[in-house]
């Protein structure tokens, strides 16, 4: 399949609730991020172009006194995970204010996933 995003997303190491915030249940929780959109696993399956409001419970983030960021978003693509019993929903934002986009880029400064090898000292031998 072609790769249509316009933003590369990052992975992320938080374990982050995302909840439809006027459905009140937990849709699952935060795989990768960027300031266009979202990919959560979830033990449920959402039709594509359903429209819903997110509520992302935030991680500590340093200077961030915000508990939860709420976001209108749009199911852009649904398919199944590697795991049977979980689905992949990935997540349009709909409108993204500034101070969104701080908290966004927030997150990703400080749980994104490293693939980068440690730059450890090495010892003589």
């Amino acid at each position: 399949m072609q790769e249509r995003r316009k933003q590369e997303r990052k992975s992320l190491m938080s374990y982050t609730q995302v909840f439809d915030l006027y459905g009140g249940i937990l849709l699952g929780h935060l795989a990768d991020l960027n300031l266009l959109g979202a990919m959560v696993i979830s033990d449920r399956e959402l039709a594509i172009s359903t429209e819903l409001t997110l509520a992302i419970e935030l991680p500590e983030l340093p200077g961030v006194t915000t508990l939860r960021m709420t976001i209108p978003a749009r199911v852009a693509w649904s398919q199944p995970d590697l795991s049977p019993q979980y689905f992949n929903l990935g997540f349009e934002f709909k409108e993204v204010t500034d101070f969104q986009a701080k908290i966004i880029q927030a997150i990703i400064d400080n749980y994104q996933f490293r693939r980068d090898s440690p730059n450890y000292n090495i010892r003589p031998a």
